[in-house]
């Protein structure tokens, strides 16, 4: 494959990821509304998707999963936990605020994983890329204050802060910040990894991992995974198939080839098409603060990723 074509690939995978994820919080918000409890979403979720590997993974590549060393084991089993610490407060944190600022928040990542890649990784963001990371996490910022403050009679007006802190929304965006730092690791224990693991083995550990430690969160907080209508289930199979295994799963791929930063930043891309699909699904119209925080999104990720 040459570099042209090569690049196009990596580019036309890094969309189909973005596009995936983007469903996620659609399916995740469908199903707490026909009362299944995120905890219980959470562990679903990790579990279909590792069975769904399962038959693959175990036939075709069994003799790499024998050949693991304890160091990787340990490392994977890592990556899991915090896949798992992921998924229980982001997915709790939906129950608190809206989707578009849950997943702005869950999204600043990239600065974690920036801050944390030169000292673990030795990978270092050109200055271009910097700039498009900072104008990415503005634009973040301005869609998670959108929840706070509205253009209204052509003036910018915003509740108190005091409010702002003490309201449900407030810990529902601690909750998806929590799941931004828990990434981090994941993302950063990937890219180490990835360098010498095939795919599929991985994301089978990774996602193994993560299912076991929510199974035990699940039944530790009192709830069951049982007694719930069919379409909500499907919902969850959905939630597996789509956004975990087309849309994390290209992310894990990808981190083969490019620095754990870069991969994370293009994952902003994920609150745009969250408010596209909530507006079309969920009724929840984006205001122009979001409009134009998506569009600094858009301008950081060109900047990040254009070389």
């Amino acid at each position: 494959m040459t570099e042209t074509r090569a690049r196009l690939f990596l580019h036309f995978a890094i969309i189909i990821a973005i596009l995936a994820v983007s469903t996620g919080s659609i399916f995740i918000r469908f199903a707490q509304n026909d009362g299944m409890p995120s905890f219980v979403i959470a562990a679903l979720r990790l579990t279909f998707a590792t069975l769904l590997l399962a038959p693959i993974t175990l036939t075709k590549h069994r003799e790499e999963i024998k050949r693991m060393t304890p160091n990787t084991i340990a490392l994977g089993v890592f990556s899991g936990l915090f896949l798992a610490v992921h998924f229980a407060t982001w997915i709790s944190s939906l129950e608190y605020t809206s989707v578009a600022s849950s997943v702005v928040f869950v999204s600043t990542g990239p600065l974690w994983v920036a801050l944390l890649a030169p000292m673990l990784l030795k990978e270092h963001l050109a200055r271009t890329a910097i700039v498009g990371l900072g104008l990415a996490l503005i634009g973040g910022t301005i869609i998670g204050l959108s929840d706070a403050c509205a253009w209204t009679h052509g003036a910018l007006t915003c509740s108190a802060l005091q409010d702002v802190l003490r309201g449900r929304a407030m810990w529902g965006n601690f909750l998806a910040l929590a799941g931004a730092w828990t990434v981090t690791g994941y993302l950063i224990i990937g890219r180490k990894l990835r360098a010498g693991m095939s795919l599929l083995p991985y994301i089978f550990l990774v996602y193994g991992m993560a299912a076991l430690t929510l199974i035990v969160i699940m039944f530790a907080s009192g709830n069951s995974p049982f007694g719930y209508a069919p379409k909500t289930y499907g919902w969850i199979f959905l939630l597996a198939a789509i956004p975990q295994l087309i849309g994390h799963s290209t992310y894990n791929w990808a981190l083969k080839y490019l620095p754990a930063a870069l991969v994370a930043v293009t994952t902003l891309g994920e609150p745009i098409g969250s408010a596209i699909l909530a507006f079309f699904l969920l009724n929840e119209t984006p205001t122009l603060i979001v409009v134009f925080g998506g569009v600094l999104i858009l301008a950081g990720i060109y900047l990040a990723s254009r070389k």
